[in-house]
């Protein structure tokens, strides 16, 4: 999965390309209508941000793009209280499908950076996003699909050797 992952969406880009087939048929990125997520890092080395930016040129959906400081993971393993850290900011907005592009440099002239972790923004866009919270299925599901838990967390598989 992971070769096929960076072999079809890194090194030929196919997504990017309406070339990524999911059930025998292509997906092409302007035909979702869903809001989308996007995040990229100032000093990402695989995902440099400007290319990650441009999901908004291959959309024609709302895209809330946030940018956070770091790299290719510290950038996204940044979670609330790290702000500790010195340095830790993001810029984040969101552009409506119908309105103009903003080019990544002027973007990043205009938006202002926040400090600390880019977490929070998500969970709001998430929650914003979201329907109404409901209860979890109490363990061991319901009905036909009864699932039995195989053990107490963490796990067996945790302390093999």
């Amino acid at each position: 999965m992971h070769s096929e992952y960076l072999r079809r969406l890194y090194l030929n880009n196919d997504l990017a390309e309406g070339r990524y087939e999911v059930d025998g048929r292509c997906v092409a990125l302007e035909d979702l209508r869903v809001p989308i997520f996007a995040i990229g890092t100032e000093r990402d080395h695989v995902s440099p941000w400007r290319s990650v930016y441009k999901i908004h040129l291959l959309t024609r959906t709302e895209v809330t793009f946030a940018l956070t400081s770091g790299g290719h993971n510290v950038g996204i393993v940044n979670p609330p209280g790290s702000s500790a850290v010195r340095g830790i900011h993001y810029r984040c907005t969101t552009q409506p499908p119908d309105g103009p592009y903003l080019d990544a440099e002027r973007w990043w002239n205009e938006v202002p950076e926040s400090a600390g972790s880019w977490w929070p923004a998500w969970h709001e866009w998430l929650a914003a996003k979201s329907g109404v919270p409901v209860s979890p299925l109490p363990i061991g599901g319901h009905g036909r699909s009864r699932l039995v838990p195989l053990g107490e967390a963490p796990g067996d598989y945790v302390h093999a050797t």
